[in-house]
């Protein structure tokens, strides 16, 4: 369940990069400012790094669902044991990519955004925050549900070592 969830939840980078990608055909299309024209690229990058976050995201998941049985119907202890590793190894990660690293760049594209009043420096800041805040937002919500599968995983160690 938990690997679906993270399926359905991924599909939302895809979702986002594709909003991106269509605001910056929109800005090219009808970009009359010089800020305006200046959203174009930094808008493409974004939606092409969302869009390719969320199909490796979504093509890895897919991948864990089909194992995820074959793996746990061999042998159950074994898989349980392995998951708890790998959770605890990902929500290292997010403490320090998505807890740590994210919020530190926002800062410093907010503070070029405070200091360099040039159109493309604004709206490289702007893009990039907004992206950055995406993935925040999304990954906020799988930490939390990883915590919670990681607390499943514990109560099933702990019931079959009370077996």
């Amino acid at each position: 369940d938990w690997a679906k969830a993270e399926i359905f939840s991924s599909s939302f980078f895809i979702i986002f990069g594709v909003v991106f990608v269509a605001i910056s055909i929109g800005f090219w299309q009808q970009g009359i400012t010089d800020l305006a024209k200046a959203y174009i690229i930094p808008t493409a990058v974004a939606g092409v790094l969302l869009i390719t976050i969320g199909i490796g995201l979504v093509y890895t998941n897919k991948k864990r669902v089909s194992s995820f049985e074959k793996d746990f119907s061999k042998d159950a202890p074994a898989f349980v044991q392995s998951e708890i590793e790998r959770v605890d190894g990902t929500l290292k990660e997010y403490k320090t990519v998505v807890f740590t690293a994210i919020p530190l760049i926002i800062i410093a594209f907010a503070l070029i955004l405070f200091f360099v009043n040039t159109p493309t420096w604004r709206a490289i800041s702007i893009t990039t925050i907004a992206m950055l805040m995406i993935i925040l937002f999304i990954d906020g919500t799988a930490h939390a549900r990883i915590e919670v599968y990681k607390n499943q995983l514990v109560v099933k160690t702990e019931r079959n070592q009370h077996l």
